[in-house]
Parts: C-alpha cells; sequence; structure tokens
C-alpha cells in the first residue's frame, strides 16, 4: 500500500491546476513534432552520411549495415524509456517527466550535430552516435505515451479524442519539416555535405525544444494526477500494478499497436520496392512526404469523429481501411503509375491511417486508471510498436520477384491489422467515459480503502481492477 506522504502535506488553501486543453494539445503537437523530426533526420543521415563519416570506409557495405544498425539501436532503447520514464510520470508527474523528455531528446540532437568523425577521434566516433542514439530512443520511448497521457487529463469529456489527437499532428509536422530541412542539405555538394552541411538539420532541433520547453513549462500539472497525489495514492512501482491488475489491457492495447507496422510498411518499405521497380527515388519520397503532410487535417478529423462515434467503431474503419487500400498502394507502385501511387498512398495514409493515428492516443490512454496511465500506455505501446520496427526487414524477407511479388507483404499488412481490429474489439469504448472513471472495468468494483489520518502510508482510493 503506498503513497507519496510528501502529497499529505499541500496547503489545503492552494488552488488546484484548471484544465487547459488548448496549451496542452499545443505542447503534445510540439513534443511529437520534436521527435518525429529527429527520427526522419537521423533516418535519412544514417543511408546518406553516416556510413561515410563514423565508420572505416574499406568496405562500403558493411558500413552501411553498422550505419543503419544504429537506427534501430533507438528502438530497442524506447522499452527501456518506456519504463523508466513511466514510472517516474505515474509517481511525480507528468509535466515533469514531460520537460526532461524534450530535454534529453534535444540534447541527443544537437550533440549528434557536434560529434568528431572516425577520421578525428576513431572507434570512439561510433560509439559516440550509439549512445546518442540510445538517449534519442530513450526519451522517445515515453514521448508519446506522456503527452497523450497529459492531454487527456487535460482535456474535457467528448473532446478529449480531438484535443489529444495534436500528439500524432506533430508526426506528420515533424515528418514534413525534417522534409524541408534535409533535402537543401542532401543537395550540397559533397564536401560541404560530409563536413558542416550534415550537421545543421540537427542543431537546427534546438528551436523547437526551445519553444516545446517554453509551452510545457507554462502548462500546470494535470488536475488528474494533482488529485491523485492529494488522495495519497500514487503508486510505489506502477509497472508491477500495470501487469499485476492491468494485464488484459497491455495485452489488448499492444496488439491494437501492430496497426503502426502499416506505418513502416507505408514510409520505409514502400521507398525500397518502388525503386527496384523503376520508380524514381526523389518522386517516390515526394509522394511519401506529401501523404503524410496531409494527414495534419485527417488526424484531427479522425479524433473528433471518435468523440462522436466513438473511439471502437473509427479505430475499426482504420483496421479494415488500410489492409485493403495497403494492399492497394502496394500494387499502384508495381504498375510505376504515378498518379495511381499517389491516389493510392493518400487513401492509405491521409484517409485510412489517419484513422488509427488520430485515436490511439485518446483511446490507448484511457484504457488505465490515472493511478498507472502513464506506465500503462506507454510499456503497452512500445511492446507493439516492436512489430512496426522490424515490419520493413520482414517484408523484404518475404518480397517476391515478379508483378505480384508484392502480395506477401499485403498479406503480412492485412494480418497485422486484422490482429490489431480483434484487439480494439476487446478494449473498452471510452469516448463517453468520465475521467476519473477511466481504466475501471465494468464489471468489478473498484477497491476502496479508507485513509486514517494517524497512518498517512494508506491511500484513501486505491483502484486498482483492470
Amino acid at each position: 500500500m503506498i503513497t507519496d506522504k510528501s502529497a499529505s502535506t499541500m496547503p489545503p488553501s492552494e488552488a488546484k491546476p484548471e484544465m487547459n486543453p488548448r496549451r496542452a494539445s499545443i505542447a503534445a503537437l510540439l513534443g511529437g513534432a520534436l521527435e518525429y523530426y529527429d527520427f526522419f533526420v537521423y533516418g535519412a543521415a544514417a543511408a546518406l552520411v553516416f556510413n561515410v563519416l563514423f565508420f572505416p570506409g574499406g568496405n562500403p557495405t558493411v558500413a552501411l549495415i553498422a550505419s543503419l544498425a544504429t537506427f534501430a539501436v533507438g528502438y530497442v532503447a524506447r522499452p527501456v524509456g518506456a519504463v523508466v520514464m513511466g514510472h517516474f510520470g505515474d509517481r511525480l508527474g507528468r509535466k515533469r517527466v514531460m520537460l526532461a523528455t524534450v530535454v534529453l531528446m534535444g540534447v541527443a540532437s544537437f550533440v549528434i550535430g557536434c560529434l568528431p568523425t572516425y577520421e578525428q577521434v576513431g572507434i570512439l566516433a561510433p560509439v559516440l552516435l550509439v549512445a546518442m542514439r540510445v538517449l534519442q530512443g530513450f526519451s522517445a520511448g515515453a514521448e508519446s505515451a506522456g503527452a497523450s497521457t497529459l492531454t487527456v487529463e487535460h482535456s474535457p469529456v467528448g473532446r478529449r479524442g480531438f484535443f489529444t489527437s495534436f500528439v500524432m499532428v506533430g508526426y506528420a509536422v515533424g515528418c514534413s519539416l525534417a522534409t524541408v530541412v534535409f533535402v537543401p542539405v542532401s543537395l550540397l555538394p559533397d564536401d560541404a555535405l560530409y563536413s558542416w552541411g550534415w550537421r545543421i538539420p540537427f542543431w537546427l532541433s534546438a528551436v523547437v525544444v526551445a519553444v516545446t520547453y517554453y509551452v510545457r513549462n507554462h502548462l500546470d500539472e494535470t488536475p488528474t494526477f494533482t488529485e491523485v497525489k492529494e488522495e495519497s495514492v500514487v503508486r510505489k512501482l506502477p509497472l508491477g500494478d500495470v501487469f499485476k491488475f492491468h494485464w488484459r489491457s497491455v495485452i489488448r492495447v499492444a496488439g491494437a499497436s501492430l496497426m503502426a507496422s502499416v506505418q513502416t510498411l507505408f514510409a520505409v518499405f514502400s521507398l525500397s520496392y518502388a525503386t527496384s521497380v523503376g520508380v524514381e527515388h526523389s518522386v517516390m519520397l515526394t509522394v511519401i512526404s506529401v501523404a503524410i503532410a496531409l494527414s495534419m487535417f485527417t488526424i484531427p478529423a479522425a479524433g473528433y469523429l471518435s468523440d462522436i462515434i466513438g473511439r471502437k467503431p473509427t479505430m475499426l474503419i482504420a483496421s479494415v481501411g488500410c489492409a485493403v487500400s495497403l494492399a492497394g498502394y502496394l500494387w499502384a507502385i508495381s504498375t510505376t503509375n504515378i498518379l495511381l501511387i499517389s491516389v493510392t498512398a493518400f487513401v492509405n495514409m491521409s484517409l485510412f491511417f489517419s484513422c488509427y493515428n488520430g485515436v490511439w492516443t485518446s483511446f490507448f490512454a484511457e484504457q488505465f486508471p490515472a493511478t498507472v496511465r502513464f506506465t500503462g500506455m506507454a510499456v503497452s505501446n512500445q511492446l507493439g510498436n516492436l512489430l512496426a520496427g522490424f515490419s520493413p526487414m520482414v517484408a523484404a524477407l518475404i518480397l517476391l520477384p515478379g508483378a505480384t511479388g508484392w502480395l506477401p507483404v499485403a498479406i503480412f499488412g492485412a494480418v497485422a491489422c486484422g490482429i490489431a481490429g480483434i484487439a480494439v474489439l476487446g478494449l473498452r469504448e471510452t469516448a463517453k467515459t468520465p475521467t476519473d472513471l477511466l481504466g475501471l472495468s465494468a464489471d468489478a468494483e473498484p477497491v476502496e480503502v479508507v485513509a486514517n489520518a494517524e497512518q498517512p502510508d494508506t491511500p484513501r482510493v486505491l483502484q486498482t481492477q483492470s
């Protein structure tokens, strides 16, 4: 039975924080933009620059593989960040941890832009690069879940889906910003690109960090977490409670998160597949970037829709629509018809995948009670995202030669969407659920323990049912 003893000393006259959904959604958008800006800039640099500057030049193929491996390291670090930062988010507060994640992410990105090369310091260069990539992944593991938790708890019932969808509007903004910044840099002459040009995109992330930190620092702690502290129900080990009392929600959210594999198949695998069948690399990049940019408008629309018809119907639309439209998108690529590719890209990413991107941020956070919300969402979501990280590799392994070689990849994507849809059916509908009742099962009464003034370690209300 755990509490935060300091919570009981809070002066009763101290004003409780008020909901501020607009500022919370702006803070979430900026954090998402920083996360995905760093994600795409690092991915582009790993493919074009790091293999030349940070690894021995004797074998270009080995250097490229090693460079891309540093990109994958970030995914390995994400679950660790989810556990650690989720723990402190549920113990110390959403605001503090969200300030920490943006600082960690910003420092790591800026330092990457300052690193010495292999020619200058030898093996120390890739070691430092991997260390900064781990720090990026560690902070990213908590960013989306933390921003979602903070925004959900700042938003009124009936509007949580709309406001929290701006976490993933940040995804579209960050990807678009990274494209705008990195494309001109990649066109520099080799001497300029490899000496100073590649560093500029990493240094520019400091601007987003400063703005994001300012907005988050001027945002109050959520009323929900403040109430948790006042009632002395802060949990000592949130992760233990998540797996003891909410393991069903963990499994369901992890399963629903498998739909994220559509994103990496769309943005990563399709680029290499299109190049292999004769579509110009630059043309395909443009198609992908435009489709993602257009989702800035459809993601909040999907969040708004989920507030009206419910989270589950909107997510099921995403599941079925993504499975069918991904197959159409891959088929269009096989024809090399740019107009057809563009239309199917819009349908798959801008429309149907936005029905997932605009809803999961609120829906997954709403499955857990306030005492373990940050940890529960972060851990379960990152478990599901592991498949997304490996999806391009799996797709490359099962791709067959010939005009219909894309079919196994489409089936793979459809299976992921199908599992996600089944998991969604098992989740609780939460669009109209009052915030203080989120995470409680419909068929179980919450455990209630009344506080004793002489035993401050005993919580007043302990909600632990799954």
